[in-house]
């Protein structure tokens, strides 16, 4: 039997919520477990959209890197 292992140099993720406090959950709880696989936050990105009805939505995106 014969393994390859290939390992993840660059991971982007997309994360949305509808108030700051829980996208810095989601994007910490991801942060932890990309921290397994020993990716790093490179960057990140983010925005807030309100609706016609005055509504909130923020979103980000996270580039997760390897360590060199």
């Amino acid at each position: 039997m014969n393994f390859q292992f290939d390992i993840i140099e660059d991971k982007i993720e997309f994360f949305e919520a509808i108030n700051l406090k829980s996208l810095e959950k989601k994007i910490n709880e991801q942060i932890e477990i990309n921290k397994s696989i020993l990716l790093h936050v490179h960057s990140v990105s983010h925005q807030m959209h309100v609706d016609e009805n005055g509504r909130t939505y923020y979103s980000a995106v996270v580039h997760f890197k390897a360590k060199k």
